[in-house]
């Protein structure tokens, strides 16, 4: 689902994590700020993943012999042990096997580089939104691993929205050109009423449409879906919103963000959080399922897809700098998108694990929503949707859930007034 780009990376020619640079430097950083001050790196990086506990007992017996070379001797051993395997791990990594092998299924509809992709099924008609900077097939990854074909195989008929790569044309749509554009001409070309599911970004998108588009809309299922972008750490989301005016060259020489500025923003909401899992990798088998699944979500995550310029602006000084959604200020085609307003069946998706969406900032969607069913599996942002446990913490879950509300019949509801 790559378009004119290949569906994966050969292994000779990975680049991730990307952007490489940027996570060589933090690892760096951690390491020097150890052995300057073992004490107070942890402090000092709050989201960091690293476990110090099985650390801390190294340097307990170090601090035990009340010698403060013996101390700094552990430190160092330390911080270059962990720098050694996060260079194994990259390099286990771009040398694995894997390539992702699931092909395509027919299209059903398309415009421009956006293509539905029809998976096929009996049952009720569900359509899936993803989000517009990370590529579609995360919910069809791989055998065992495709939400879209679980849900195909169990009472449902899933249409797969691909937004595609940005051409020119793309790089000039806004927020209100995806959704009241080419979001809602994919929902006419389906015939009869739908249930609808967005996943991260491409929940906003999926809400936003199902305000504008009640009469194509049964329901509607929103996964890991941000709102109250100030929920869980304000100082953050404002810092990301101030990042704007040092992106602008870039945006106004190619019309888009480019993959390694969105990736190395991904990197700011969890510093350290690539350089573990690239750690934590080097000690597996290359041969077990939990290797593969690695690669294939890291491939994933390393083919990305740039975010045109207006709508780069739009996120990034509206929904983080201002926190429009959940103030009432986010506007589509000149409306306000106000979830509180919205008569359809909604199940809100929040795992519990999540650090790209807080869970503090996806609940308040849950409760904006009338009567919405609140799922919290433990999971994260990622894993939720294709991880190891996905089939039990939310594919079946969600499934059941589109069935009951796919043959309920359809009740008459009042016109919404803005």
């Amino acid at each position: 689902m790559t378009g004119d780009r290949p569906e994966a990376p050969s292994p000779l020619r990975r680049r991730g994590p990307r952007p490489l640079v940027l996570h060589l430097t933090l690892a760096m950083l951690r390491s020097s700020a150890s052995i300057a001050a073992s004490s107070g790196w942890r402090s000092a990086w709050p989201n960091s993943r690293a476990n110090p506990e099985r650390e801390a007992e190294a340097l307990a017996a170090a601090l035990a012999t009340g010698s403060a070379e013996s101390f700094s001797a552990t430190v160092m051993q330390e911080a270059l042990r962990q720098d050694r395997a996060l260079l194994a791990g990259i390099a286990a990594y771009r040398r694995h096997p894997y390539q992702r092998t699931l092909a395509d299924p027919p299209t059903r509809w398309q415009e421009g580089g956006t293509r539905l992709l029809d998976f096929g099924g009996e049952g009720p008609l569900v359509l899936v939104v993803p989000s517009l900077v990370n590529r579609a097939y995360v919910l069809d990854l791989a055998p065992g691993h495709s939400l879209l074909r679980d849900l195909a195989a169990n009472g449902l008929h899933p249409l797969l929205l691909d937004w595609g790569w940005p051409g020119e044309i793309e790089r000039d749509f806004t927020l209100t050109d995806y959704i009241a554009g080419r979001l809602e001409r994919a929902l006419a070309a389906v015939e009869g009423k739908v249930s609808v599911i967005g996943y991260c970004m491409g929940g906003l998108l999926a809400l936003a449409a199902a305000e504008r588009r009640p009469d194509r809309v049964q329901a509607l299922a929103l996964l890991a879906t941000p709102w109250d972008f100030h929920a869980a750490d304000p100082a953050q989301a404002a810092a990301l919103g101030r990042l704007l005016p040092l992106f602008e060259p870039a945006l106004a020489f190619g019309g888009a963000l480019p993959i390694d500025l969105l990736q190395m923003l991904f990197a700011l909401l969890d510093p350290f959080g690539v350089t573990d899992k690239y750690r934590a990798f080097a000690r597996l088998n290359p041969d077990t399922p939990r290797a593969r699944l690695f690669v294939a979500l890291e491939d994933w995550l390393n083919d990305g897809v740039p975010l045109a310029a207006p709508v780069a602006r739009e996120t990034l000084q509206g929904w983080y700098g201002a926190n429009t959604p959940a103030r009432g200020a986010w506007r589509i085609a000149g409306l306000p998108v106000r979830p509180e307003g919205l008569r359809l069946p909604s199940f809100v998706a929040v795992p519990a694990r999540d650090r790209i969406v807080p869970p503090e900032s996806a609940r308040p969607l849950a409760a904006a929503l009338p009567g919405a069913v609140l799922h919290q599996p433990p999971a994260g942002h990622v894993g939720m949707v294709a991880g190891h446990t996905a089939a039990s913490v939310l594919w079946r879950p969600l499934a059941e859930w589109l069935r009951q509300v796919g043959a309920a019949p359809a009740k008459p509801r009042a016109r919404r007034r803005r």
